[in-house]
């Protein structure tokens, strides 16, 4: 079984304005609305891949009331932990020529509904894999996930971690099955500027000595890379679309991936996955459908077939 954690989940709502002058009323052209949080973007995608999950996190007051029924209708097992004041926070977006994103702060979350989530998630079983991705509520300690990883620590867990700095650097030393940073991550934790998945495997091989078994590292249009659990290097194209939502992308390539591995699938084969899965979140509107998904799986084997062809 595979669950994801969502600490700080949230409503987005996304304007499209037909202007944005500052002091001036400016009016939409359409809204949507979508639940938001890396943990789970991750299990929004993993249902739609019909891959079983458990969405464990924290909701407050009206909107985390809707977020979890929103998940409920779309399939997403939920295993929230209600607070009793407060509400989840809601995140504006505004898609103009750039997109420009004012987050909310989010509840203060009490140390009784922390046990109380821990204590959740004590249920996860050996040969379990368990997702960490997202930001850490101010309320919370910085090391939430260092915490989380230690008190599960020898129970034959696979751990998951999408997460940037210091919270991705901290969570080595419980030897994750999966981290994924991008290469802008990768450059800001070694001071350094990579933009290819070439130009990523001496850092990517860096961060699997210290203790990560698999490292991608999504590269956008340049494509992935991943540096497996045996040293093996393996590179995937992107395919092109038109891009319309970057948000989520990351998040689906984790869903991607840990659905293939959990199937038994070879990693080439689920780093393409993984890849066609982030590129067709990109081209939609939210979380990608599964049919999209395989209309991008088709065009990146042909992009593939044709490469392999032409050496």
């Amino acid at each position: 079984m595979i669950y994801t954690v969502t600490l700080n989940p949230a409503i987005d709502y996304v304007m499209h304005p037909l202007t944005l002058d500052m002091g001036f009323t400016n009016r939409s052209s359409s809204e949507e609305i979508h639940c938001g949080g890396n943990g789970i973007n991750v299990s929004t995608l993993l249902n739609e891949l019909g891959v079983s999950n458990v969405a464990f996190g924290i909701a407050a007051g009206f909107t985390g009331d809707y977020l979890i029924s929103r998940l409920q209708e779309k399939g997403v097992t939920c295993s929230f932990v209600k607070l009793d004041k407060g509400f989840t926070r809601i995140n504006v977006k505004l898609n103009g020529i750039v997109m420009t994103i004012v987050n909310g702060m989010g509840p203060r979350i009490p140390e009784k509904k922390v046990d109380e989530l821990l204590e959740r998630l004590d249920g996860i079983k050996p040969g379990d894999t368990l997702v960490l991705t997202g930001s850490i509520p101010s309320s919370l300690p910085e090391n939430m996930y260092d915490i989380i990883m230690r008190r599960m620590a020898g129970r034959g867990i696979r751990f998951v971690v999408d997460a940037p700095g210091s919270l991705l650097m901290e969570s080595l030393s419980a030897h994750p099955f999966m981290i994924k940073p991008n290469n802008h991550e990768v450059g800001r934790i070694f001071g350094a500027n990579p933009e290819t998945p070439e130009e990523c495997i001496p850092f990517a091989k860096e961060l699997h000595e210290r203790g990560a078994a698999n490292v991608i590292v999504s590269c956008g249009g340049h494509g992935s890379l991943l540096y497996d659990e045996y040293g093996e290097i393996h590179c995937c194209p992107t395919a092109r679309i038109k891009l319309v939502n970057a948000t989520g992308a990351g998040d689906s390539m984790v869903a991607g991936f840990i659905a293939k591995t959990d199937a038994g699938v070879d990693y080439e084969t689920a780093l393409r996955f993984a890849s066609a899965c982030g590129t067709a979140t990109a081209a939609s509107k939210g979380i990608a459908k599964r049919a999209t998904i395989d209309r991008v799986v088709e065009r990146l084997d042909k992009i593939i077939a044709e490469r392999e062809a032409g050496k």
